[in-house]
């Protein structure tokens, strides 16, 4: 199970990777725009969105930790009663949050709202805010104190106790079932962005030997982990410059060739890969791999999600970014063929309101890292709402971010540069934004077919890197 969530979790230093390598063209800011609380809404959701959940951390989440959970600093936590040195052992809250979220935020918070945005921004904005606040959270916070009083038990063990044998055996075929399908779909998401942005292939797999070396550090040299930390943040964000500008690995060009004996592509070897490291990275204890890669990928992930906050703040406030101008709020134009927005607005958005795979994570490994029970609303329901909070950022990129330009990309390594896209207006050019951006990449016309998973991913690349430069980045 382990291989699972790091094959979800490799995502994460991608995710960091967004909009950190800075583009290398003059972006021509448009005027402010400051006419009205319009212009100003992708400000206004992006910080009501956040102080929202702050709010409900610190009220239904306490109201749930005391009242629904009673949660006790003196009970004795499986971390503690199994510690073995492999799976069962005690970790301070900070590390185990940075685990848990880095398992949980898969490229599901990115895919699903990034897919779903095609019905409007308003419904997809809804549901992850209440969904994440009201289910998703409660959902992942109930399932690790589950875990954490039976023993660090799966939901599988704890179903097959609690109700009958048989049960167990249901809920574990389903679970194999289910890890088969995801590990499949994170492996293909994963290598195809490999693939098509060959620059984001260093900046992740240097983050593995870096984690080990502060996993021996911490744990078999008994030093601080701070400033490794800091340290290990800084060099990956050096390798992503360094991939971006002038590592790119791009297999084809490395081998020459655009088949390696029977694989057909290089999306599938880099699904081979992928799929031996999970094999390795399972086998090994958490605390030499799986806990400190998690934990600087989340600062990462965290650090990235900050500064396109701050992008997003910066070209809302002054109009750059106009939600209403460039996304419709509820699409009245969908592709005939497309399926009804209910129910699968629920489906598509799981990760980010609620997913029932999280709770594999609370009570797979999550439960057995907790060193305290009164940590588990720290790390169950906070880590939830930040996931929520990713997944209002990617509507924002992909709706209001996509219709502040349409840019071109060409060239590689430190060659690469960034054109915008000109239309005629009149007698004179202008860059190509607004809906008609957005419809470069949500085009009702070419049918549901279209709407393809690298293609969605591309939009929230996209509009968050018309987001990063707003804030200074040129």
């Amino acid at each position: 199970m382990k291989g699972i969530f790091e094959i979800r979790c490799l995502h994460v230093g991608l995710g960091g990777l967004q909009g950190t390598c800075c583009r290398s063209f003059s972006i021509t800011t448009p005027e402010p725009n400051c006419s009205g609380p319009v212009t100003m809404l992708t400000l206004l959701i992006a910080v009501g969105a956040f102080v929202g959940y702050l709010v409900a951390y610190h009220t239904y989440g306490r109201w749930l930790s005391g009242k629904i959970f009673n949660l006790d600093s003196e009970a004795v936590v499986p971390s503690r009663e199994l510690e073995d040195g492999v799976d069962f052992v005690p970790t301070k809250k900070e590390v185990i949050f940075g685990h848990h979220f880095t398992s949980i935020a898969g490229t599901g918070p990115i895919v699903g709202p990034a897919i779903a945005v095609f019905w409007g921004w308003l419904p997809a904005l809804l549901w992850v805010l209440l969904g994440s606040i009201f289910i998703g959270a409660v959902h992942d916070f109930g399932a690790l104190v589950v875990s954490l009083r039976n023993r660090g038990q799966t939901v599988g063990e704890v179903a097959g106790r609690l109700i009958s044998p048989r049960a167990r055996v249901l809920f574990l075929v389903i679970l194999a079932m289910a890890l088969t399908v995801v590990l499949a779909i994170f492996g293909l998401v994963i290598a195809s962005i490999f693939a098509d942005y060959p620059e984001s292939v260093l900046p992740v797999w240097i983050s593995l030997p870096i984690a080990v070396g502060i996993g021996i550090w911490v744990y078999r040299r008994g030093g601080g982990l701070l400033v490794p930390s800091l340290m290990a943040l800084v060099v990956m964000y050096v390798a992503v410059w360094v991939g971006a500008y002038h590592l790119p690995l791009d297999l084809e060009s490395m081998l020459g060739v655009t088949r390696l004996g029977p694989f057909p592509n290089t999306v599938m070897i880099w699904t081979i890969v992928l799929l031996i490291y999970c094999f390795v990275a399972s086998v090994l204890p958490v605390w030499l791999l799986l806990q400190p890669r998690d934990y600087i990928n989340s600062h990462q992930l965290v650090l990235a999600l900050g500064l396109l906050l701050l992008g997003v703040f910066v070209a809302g406030a002054t109009g750059q970014a106009d939600l209403v101008a460039s996304a419709p709020a509820i699409s009245k134009d969908i592709p005939v063929d497309a399926p009804p927005i209910w129910p699968f607005l629920f489906i598509t958005i799981a990760c980010g309101a609620v997913s029932g795979f999280h709770c594999l994570v609370s009570s797979g490994t999550s439960s057995k890292q907790v060193s305290n029970e009164m940590d588990a609303q720290y790390v169950g329901y906070g880590a939830m709402l930040l996931e929520g909070g990713l997944a209002v950022i990617v509507i924002l990129a992909c709706c209001a971010g996509v219709g502040m330009g349409k840019f071109d990309r060409s060239g590689s390594g430190a060659a690469y540069t960034y054109s915008p896209v000109m239309v005629q207006a009149g007698e004179s050019e202008t860059q190509l934004a607004g809906k008609s951006a957005w419809r470069t990449r949500y085009d009702p016309a070419k049918g549901w077919g279209a709407f393809k998973l690298g293609a969605k991913v591309g939009a929230f690349i996209e509009g968050g890197g018309n987001s990063w430069p707003r804030w200074g980045c040129p």
